[in-house]
């Protein structure tokens, strides 16, 4: 038989342990035909190999699959109720990120985490002592697409998503900017650079080279190519925030 991340199709690393690896192995055991709690046993065993052999063993792509997996059934549950419309957008998310075969994996594991009551804290803390700020930034710009999937974002959400984005330890400005990439309103385009509607046109033009080079997608590049997407689609809302807030100003 293929080892379980074999057949997910990508390596993973820190999310074999701690409260992401529980949550896969009660998804695994419950949920996923042809695997046990045995198959992931054997892969942390030999994660744990990897991390005597090596002072550092770097986050792989499966690892922020994981992490987000974890992360949007927590978002996903913060209403009361599992939205159709916003398991149709982690699906086509996947789909498009990973392809079919491993997005049918991944979607079948995800399926089986949302039944599993888990600590956000918990998970966030697993996280942030392993991504890089980068990563966490694009994991809270996904959970904002799942919570807008179904048209409504509602003040469950974004408590939830909020919440999170204090124990990834991301700060109010980085959390307020992203999620107005989300929202339409007047102001919007100055919160996305993270700045006041009375910044004067300098300051307006040091936010935005500060904000490509926080959200340029080369940070990214060590989660791998499928990844890139969602940070370009972040990248192109500062740029769209930016054009916005030159036409009215003239510049």
């Amino acid at each position: 038989m293929a080892n379980f991340t074999k057949w997910l199709g990508a390596g993973l690393g820190f999310t074999l342990g701690g409260p992401i690896g529980a949550a896969i192995g009660f998804a695994i055991g419950s949920f996923v035909d042809g695997f046990s709690e045995k198959d992931l046993l054997l892969e942390q065993g030999e994660y744990q190999q990897k991390q005597k052999r090596n002072t550092r063993v770097n986050t792989q792509s499966g690892d922020f699959e994981m992490s987000l997996l974890v992360l949007a059934s927590i978002v996903i549950k913060s209403d009361g109720k599992v939205d159709k419309r916003e398991l149709d957008f982690v699906r086509s998310q996947f789909l498009s990120m990973y392809g079919k075969e491993r997005a049918n994996s991944a979607f079948k594991l995800f399926k089986g985490v949302v039944k599993k009551e888990i600590s956000a804290r918990q998970v966030c803390i697993q996280i942030r002592e392993h991504m890089s700020h980068a990563s966490r930034l694009q994991l809270l710009h996904f959970l904002f697409g799942i919570a807008k999937a179904d048209e409504f974002v509602t003040e469950k959400e974004v408590e939830e998503i909020h919440k999170i984005a204090n124990y990834l330890y991301i700060n109010s400005r980085d959390f307020e900017s992203i999620k107005a990439m989300f929202y339409d309103a007047s102001d919007n385009a100055y919160k996305i650079l993270e700045i006041e509607k009375s910044a004067t046109n300098d300051e307006v033009k040091k936010a935005y080279r500060k904000m490509v080079k926080k959200y340029h997608p080369d940070k990214l590049q060590d989660l791998g190519s499928e990844h890139l997407q969602g940070a370009k689609e972040k990248f192109q809302s500062i740029q769209t925030a930016y054009d916005k807030i030159k036409k009215e100003r003239g510049l």
